[in-house]
């Protein structure tokens, strides 16, 4: 054993390719849970705006945002329920590797429409309730959180810690 700590440590994952397929899939159908809940509720809001007494009194300009972020939120729901099609259509082909695959660029899709119906929606409230200014650069700000936290943040891990790992198997190879 090494004084450094790393004697019997492996580095990834001893598994075949079907085996890191399945626990891809259930690690995406997992994420897909959190991201589902929240996009439906909010698409079930949107649904019912329409229908309350306040919406004929709004602007062109409102309304033009209310139906973007109605088809945004549409979108956005059907690129992530899209990898419940694929898996359902795929099931049993053994080509479950491709379909994660497809699968996850439908999530990051649907991910990246979310954001985007958060956005527009965010945007239509605060007009609505704050008839102000100010709410451009508030709508900017809450965007800038969201590109933070679901994309710049995860792309930096992922290439700080993918850098890292690959440092330490060369030198481990050296």
């Amino acid at each position: 054993m090494s004084g450094d700590g790393t004697a019997g440590r492996r580095h990834g994952r001893s598994e075949t390719v079907e085996e890191k397929a399945d626990r891809q899939w259930a690690e995406l159908v997992q994420e897909l849970r959190v991201a589902l809940t929240g996009v439906q509720i909010l698409f079930g809001f949107l649904l019912t705006v329409v229908f309350t007494p306040r919406f004929p009194g709004l602007s062109d300009t409102d309304r033009g945002i209310y139906i973007t972020t109605v088809i945004l939120g549409s979108a956005a729901t059907g690129a992530l329920i899209g990898p419940v099609a694929v898996h359902r259509q795929v099931a049993g082909r053994r080509i479950k590797p491709q379909a994660v695959l497809w699968a996850s660029r439908l999530t990051f899709t649907g991910l990246v429409l979310l954001v985007c119906t958060l956005t527009s929606a965010l945007l239509l409230i605060l007009r609505v309730a704050m008839h102000d200014s100010l709410v451009p650069a508030l709508v900017a700000v809450v965007l800038a959180w969201y590109l933070l936290c679901w994309f710049v943040l995860p792309a930096w891990v992922r290439r700080r810690h993918t850098e890292a790992n690959e440092e330490e198997t060369n030198a481990e190879h050296a």
